[in-house]
């Protein structure tokens, strides 16, 4: 699977390095540097559907936001972390600290921009930079957190990021919380229970008149680019269940 703005296969982290059940330890890149796997081996078997569905999932499925052909946007990825928890599966999820320039007060995956250190964008650099960015936010010990998958890239137009979305399984969970509240408000955990109940869903709409999925969870009204991924996943590993798509969340001017 290749994106809009790709010229090979090889731009593809999944891809490039392998998603199979075979993959795993460490693999070198193109430019010699050790980067991190994508291996399925191990994974619970109720990750299988979100497995398989990021095998076959193609950009136009996930948004319609795509990476501009000309290359423009800044690199960034997010750590996509199913674990398990009191309630059963449940995702990490963070949310921005309000005083942001960029989606401040919004409830996100962890994730942020590539540094040079994380090395090539196209290949393990945002598997690299969704680890780095979790522990740097959350944090939580990458050492526990298992790669099993990359999405394809999408774009964030009010933001101008290329952000490549990793999969991961929170083999070892270890203790999360706001690592600096000057950018993170504060870190939880939902249910994916939680996440597939029709009671908490609902279509977020901006005055501007775009509209979305959202999810209200864990006191939080989760809606934008974090939202539209995790409805689409829900909804290709086979976990999303009928919900009420005319029932309206407004969101203000700050949006």
């Amino acid at each position: 699977m290749t994106h809009a703005s790709d010229t090979s296969k090889t731009s593809d982290p999944s891809r490039a390095y392998g998603s199979g059940a075979g993959a795993q330890g460490g693999v070198s890149a193109p430019d010699g540097r050790q980067g991190p796997a994508v291996s399925r081996a191990g994974l619970p078997e109720w990750l299988d559907p979100v497995a398989r569905a990021a095998d076959r999932i193609e950009p136009l499925q996930l948004s319609r936001f795509l990476p501009p052909e000309s290359g423009a946007g800044r690199q960034s990825a997010v750590l996509i972390l199913f674990g398990e928890g009191p309630a059963g599966p449940e995702l990490l999820l963070m949310e921005r600290a309000s005083q942001l320039r960029s989606h401040g007060g919004q409830p996100s995956f962890p994730g942020g921009a590539l540094d040079p250190e994380d090395g090539d964008p196209r290949t393990t650099g945002p598997l690299r930079a969704a680890l780095r960015e979790a522990e740097e936010e959350t944090g939580l010990d990458p050492a526990g957190v298992q790669i099993f998958g990359v999405l394809p890239r999408l774009y964030i137009p009010v933001s101008g990021f290329v952000v490549t979305p990793v999969l991961g399984w929170w083999r070892e969970p270890t203790p999360v919380r706001a690592v600096d509240a000057a950018e993170t408000a504060r870190v939880f955990t939902v249910p994916v229970a939680d996440l597939t109940d029709p009671a908490n869903r609902a279509t977020a709409v901006h005055p501007r008149g775009h509209a979305g999925p959202a999810f209200l969870v864990e006191s939080a009204l989760v809606w934008g680019f974090t939202a539209g991924v995790i409805d689409r996943l829900l909804h290709f590993a086979g976990w999303e269940r009928p919900w009420d798509r005319t029932r309206r969340v407004p969101l203000d001017w700050h949006a």
